[in-house]
């Protein structure tokens, strides 16, 4: 920053994009405090594996940590089959050496590497968001779930797709798609599972019939996720008399709307560790934009919000990177923020525009070629 006065720099959420930004920022000599909800760094599990193509990586480039990152990917992971209900493999993307298009890495890999280039203290953990107050031109006011109130010169909301930063900029909610994912775990695949560990490969495994379909992929560790894809309401499991403890029941459902696939991919949905996980779908209007405001900005699903295939991490890193150089290189953080959101907002809603309704591709007869990059 070309100012005389340091700015007060609050990010809300402890992601891949809050962090990154701040990795970024502290880089360049500029501090930036992250509040997140969560407890501490493991207070729950981050999910599953993701894949980093260019935008992720021009963001690690920037943090200066691309080198550290490929590191810990996974390449192998960008292995991709595409088949049809009946188990038939119809593509099949196979990486070649040295392939580093969109290698994959754990979620909670990716954020432990963030969080450990960063200053000590400079994630505070236990402080979840209530509300933002204060005048348009700040300074901004936080207010949290404890009580306390921090003011601050530039509040920064990378705090995903219920965001508590949005509605000081925008009164957008993210809405049902139609779309809903159940999660479900294998552990110690390949021994405990050998037969849905060969089916997956090294990677990632896809089918669909038009009315559902399923995603499995592998993650570190040895363990595979499997995404069951279905077009049912929001609350169908509540308006079924169930709840997500019902594993046998909902189980019994499951298989009984995959009855006509294969015996090996119908094992993806009977063989599981534990319990399902319901994931519905939410996504953002298309399109999504405010009026710029000098002292608060979104970053990642916060503002624009997606289906998943494949650039929701990316754009969040990539928005975090070009937010944090925006700052460094403006006279006035108001400057920073027109910047950044010039060229953020025009990105993402061209890209929603082109995802819109995507979430029903995961269902469809020709599941879509992951192994091709998301049009950015």
């Amino acid at each position: 920053m070309n100012t005389h006065a340091t700015p007060r720099i609050a990010i809300v959420g402890a992601g891949p994009g809050g962090l990154t930004c701040a990795r970024i920022l502290q880089k360049h000599g500029i501090s930036a405090t992250v509040y997140d909800r969560d407890s501490s760094p493991d207070a729950r599990n981050q999910g599953g594996t993701l894949d980093l193509h260019d935008d992720g990586q021009i963001a690690l480039r920037e943090a200066g940590l691309l080198d550290q990152f490929f590191a810990l990917a996974r390449p192998e992971g960008q292995e991709m089959r595409q088949m049809t209900p009946s188990g038939e493999i119809i593509n099949h993307h196979v990486p070649a050496e040295g392939e580093l298009v969109k290698p994959e890495i754990d979620r909670g890999v990716l954020r432990d590497l963030l969080l450990n280039s960063l200053q000590p203290g400079t994630v505070q953990w236990g402080r979840g968001l209530d509300h933002v107050s204060g005048p348009a031109d700040g300074p901004r006011l936080l207010h949290f779930t404890d009580g306390t109130i921090i003011e601050t010169d530039l509040v920064i909301g990378a705090d995903g797709a219920f965001s508590r930063v949005r509605p000081a900029l925008s009164p957008a909610v993210p809405g049902y798609t139609g779309v809903s994912f159940l999660e479900a775990w294998f552990d110690d695949v390949d021994a405990r599972h050998p037969d849905i560990a060969d089916l997956v490969g090294q990677g990632s495994a896809a089918a669909g019939d038009g009315e559902r379909g399923m995603f499995a992929q592998r993650n570190g560790g040895d363990h595979i996720r499997v995404y069951l894809i279905r077009r049912v309401p929001a609350g169908w499991i509540a308006d079924s008399g169930l709840t997500i403890d019902d594993t046998a029941a909902i189980r019994a459902r499951l298989l009984e709307e995959y009855a006509t696939w294969s015996p090996a991919l119908r094992r993806l949905i009977s063989d599981n560790d534990g319990r399902y996980v319901d994931r519905p779908i939410y996504a953002l209007p298309v399109p999504t934009t405010w009026d710029s405001n000098p002292a608060l900005t979104l970053l990642g699903d916060a503002a624009h919000l997606m289906p998943p295939l494949g650039v929701g991490v990316n754009y969040a890193m990539l928005d975090a990177a070009e937010l944090a150089l925006a700052i460094t290189a403006s006279d006035t953080i108001a400057d920073a923020i027109r910047a950044y959101e010039a060229t953020m907002l025009a990105r993402a809603n061209e890209t929603a525009k082109l995802l819109e309704g995507g979430a029903e591709q995961l269902m469809g007869a020709q599941v879509p070629d992951f192994s091709e990059p998301i049009p950015s």
